[in-house]
């Protein structure tokens, strides 16, 4: 659910993190992605980082989003779960 120009980035993070994170881009036109942003607050789209347990761990909506923070986000909370 990013605008277009950040797919790759998000695509990309599965290389950044590997074995430790599934991306996924979705279609935010289909009637089930339009629910699922207006659930998650967000107007038109966004990114959401979740747990494999389906739980929302992060967001970052519509055009404020930014893959740097995402990154440092994702890394943190990869920290947590696997701790040294």
């Amino acid at each position: 659910m990013v605008c277009a120009k950040l797919k790759p980035a998000v695509s990309g993070l599965e290389q950044e993190f590997p074995g430790e994170v599934k991306a996924q881009n979705i279609d935010a036109s289909t009637l089930e992605a339009r629910k699922a942003i207006q659930d998650l607050g967000f107007k038109s789209h966004g990114l959401v980082i979740r747990s494999a347990a389906g739980k929302v761990l992060h967001k970052q909506p519509d055009h404020s989003v930014n893959i740097d923070d995402a990154r440092k986000a994702l890394a943190e909370i990869l920290k947590k779960d696997n701790p040294s």
